[in-house]
């Protein structure tokens, strides 16, 4: 069993619940540089598969520094999704670069979610991540998704599985796959500032929705969506895919305040439609240690990869834009404290 040794302290002005969200260990679970060749390592994606986590992280390419004059906050940025392992969440190994920079036409991967999805065409495993456009091109970032296969000790990107989700020409980002009660398949993206909720019949309508769909969608966008910043707050975004419980699903994510400081917010959406049903007004975690407050980008707590076992939650964050963190999470406390705004 995973034993919390710190946990979210109660600091700060708009409050962190001081129970549910605990730390692992006072430091990170997995520091920048860990794999030679990267440095920075930061915003997982998580799958517990043969009694092993696998954190699919962003990892930046060594060589890279601050840029000194305007433009991009850094110069020689690219980054790859490296598969770190470990049995007992705390002690991770460097294992396999999944994908680098180039792949598909990505400029960079970032930020990848990783999830189960069941559909009528069977149980797909699906990666989410942000595709950013070769420089120059004038393009927006966009949705990139990969269906992934174990095979040999390993997962690989299934071949001819690469797509942009989402409308073209949108800056679009932060997005999870889940499925809904009824089979249906639901998309939480964000264009900014809120987060969006689209909904497709199964895994191959969200692949290829066909034409007009987005169009349509677009048309309407206030209506689909499904969070706005909190008071004072300039933006959100997905964080892990959501978890089930039997109240609805769990869905950890992140809130951006004005002074930039990012926090690990909680809502519980609907399992039938993947509506909010409660939101907690105060974030679960924020920076707090040296290491989340200090980093390539400073006061950042990001979560990205949630696992269930039993009564408690697995979660893997990134922490100042350069290491990774784990915490777990009381799903009967979570609730308890949701049930409180419903």
């Amino acid at each position: 069993m995973l034993t919390s040794t710190t946990s979210s302290s109660g600091r700060g002005a708009q409050g962190v619940l001081a129970g549910p969200v605990q730390r692992l260990a006072h430091q990170p679970v997995a520091e920048a540089s860990l794999v030679p060749g990267y440095g920075a390592m930061f915003n997982p994606g998580l799958v517990y598969h043969n009694g092993v986590y696998h954190l699919f992280a962003r990892a930046v390419r060594s060589g890279y520094q601050r840029n000194p004059g305007p433009g991009d906050r850094f110069v020689n940025y690219l980054s790859d999704i490296v598969v770190l392992t470990s049995t007992d969440g705390l002690d991770y190994r460097f294992g396999y670069v999944l994908a680098s920079a180039g792949t598909d036409g990505a400029a960079c991967f970032e930020d990848p979610r990783v999830q189960w999805v069941s559909s009528a065409s069977g149980e797909h495993l699906i990666m989410t991540y942000t595709w950013l456009p070769p420089a120059g091109s004038g393009r927006p970032w966009r949705i990139g998704a990969h269906l992934l296969v174990w095979q040999h000790g390993r997962f690989w990107l299934q071949e001819g599985s690469g797509r942009l989700l989402g409308p073209h020409g949108v800056p679009n980002k932060d997005a999870v796959v889940f499925s809904l009660a009824d089979g249906r398949v639901a998309l939480v993206h964000r264009i900014h500032p809120n987060m969006q909720l689209a909904v497709f019949d199964d895994v191959e309508h969200l692949w290829d929705p066909g034409e007009g769909y987005w169009d349509a969608y677009m048309a309407d966008l206030a209506s689909h969506v499904l969070i706005t910043p909190g008071p004072g707050a300039l933006g959100v975004g997905a964080g892990a895919p959501p978890v089930p419980t039997e109240a609805g699903l769990l869905f950890f994510y992140h809130e951006r305040r004005a002074d930039g400081t990012y926090t690990m917010n909680l809502a519980l959406l609907d399992r039938a439609t993947g509506r909010v049903l409660s939101r907690l007004p105060a974030a679960v975690l924020e920076p707090e240690l040296e290491w989340e407050r200090h980093g390539d980008v400073d006061g950042v707590v990001f979560v990205q990869g949630a696992h269930r076992q039993g009564d408690t939650i697995y979660l893997a964050y990134g922490a100042a834009d350069r290491y990774v963190g784990a915490a777990t999470a009381s799903v009967p406390e979570l609730l308890k404290a949701l049930a409180a705004y419903a």
